[in-house]
């Protein structure tokens, strides 16, 4: 396992890779990616969504996304940086796991628990619990565990300002990604489609150039970006908007009043 590479705030001075500066906040949600690129693609929405209505969100990167067919890590970072400022997040890390071999086993999971024990989120997003890459649904179930270990408090962790104190996130949602799943709930992201897109686009080596003379992948298809917009035309279809991004859950969520549903 790789060492870590921290980020941060958008208006700190001092930038690492991820174009972000490391500081101390309380987050109210993270979300966990694979690679640079599937937060934008799985739930891109919800967070300028989130960001919109005042929530502090953070993005955590497990990989680099090295092994990737077209681009290279140089390259990426600095396009994470652009999505990453079009989004609107407070702070964006990336923990350097190995792409495709990070395994779901003790160190791993003490890496997630010290970031969830240093941003103390609320909510936790989290990478698809099925799909056409293996690295999602295995970063699904690394997630999953480390939220619980992260509340155990037996279970002692330091960075550097020192101990930190147990977490635990009340909540644990997955966004969906290539392979189509039944969403136990669907988020409204119509007014954010388009600004997504942008963000989305900000990984321009990873998806359709005239121009690019690199292999021809999955997503880099000229159809792939319309199979997304017709998978989010589809679950807003479901509850009556034009866009929507789905997700399920770990356990029944519940709600306040009735007229809380849309």
């Amino acid at each position: 396992m790789h060492g870590s590479s921290r980020g941060g705030e958008i208006s700190g001075c001092q930038r690492n890779g991820s174009g972000l500066t490391s500081v101390r906040m309380k987050l109210d949600i993270l979300v966990f990616a694979s690679h640079p690129d599937d937060a934008e693609l799985g739930c891109g929405g919800t967070i300028l969504s989130e960001v919109k209505k005042g929530k502090k969100v953070g993005i955590v990167d497990l990989t680099l996304g090295e092994l990737g067919t077209r681009g290279n890590p140089d390259l990426r970072k600095k396009e994470t940086a652009k999505s990453s400022k079009v989004l609107g997040i407070a702070i964006r890390e990336n923990l350097q796991f190995r792409d495709a071999f990070f395994i779901n086993d003790e160190s791993h999971q003490l890496e997630i628990v010290k970031v969830i024990r240093k941003y103390k989120p609320d909510i936790i997003l989290a990478n698809a619990i099925q799909d056409r890459h293996p690295d999602h649904p295995k970063a699904a179930q690394l997630v999953s565990q480390s939220v619980f270990v992260s509340g155990l408090l037996k279970i002692e962790t330091e960075i550097d300002t020192g101990k930190q104190e147990a977490w635990r996130p009340s909540k644990v949602y997955h966004y969906i990604q290539s392979w189509h799943i039944k969403p136990d709930f669907i988020i409204n992201i119509s007014d954010f489609w388009e600004k997504k897109m942008e963000a989305i686009k900000c990984f321009e080596s990873q998806f359709y150039s005239r121009e690019s003379a690199e292999p021809e992948t999955f997503i880099s298809s000229p159809e792939f970006l319309k199979l997304l917009e017709a998978r989010a035309k589809e679950y807003g279809s479901l509850i009556g908007v034009e866009f929507g991004e789905g997700f399920t859950v770990e356990r029944t969520p519940g709600i306040s009043a009735l007229e809380h549903l849309i």
